[in-house]
């Protein structure tokens, strides 16, 4: 494994990993990356979620899980920054 630079962690990003939102703070990040990705919001990491997910994952290069891990959520706040600038 090689060394990664460290990656400045996304302030809506709370834990490691988030597979299944088991806390508020989890239910409001997976609806960040839906808003993000312009999926429903519902705060479930559905399949439409996952899959979203896994479409950004593979056309930045990242590991493809449909899981939202801090690579994957720094990339997701790159695309909410980009899209945001006017």
């Amino acid at each position: 494994m090689t060394d990664l630079p460290e990656l400045e962690k996304p302030t809506w990003f709370n834990r490691d990993i988030v597979h299944t939102p088991t806390r508020e703070f989890d239910i409001d990040a997976v609806k960040h990356v839906q808003r993000v990705l312009r999926c429903p919001e519902s705060g479930i990491m559905d399949d439409f979620t996952r899959a979203h997910i896994r479409g950004m994952q593979h056309v930045f290069g990242l590991s493809v899980s449909g899981i939202i891990d801090l690579e994957t959520a720094v990339e997701i706040e790159r695309i909410r920054q980009w899209s945001s600038a006017d």
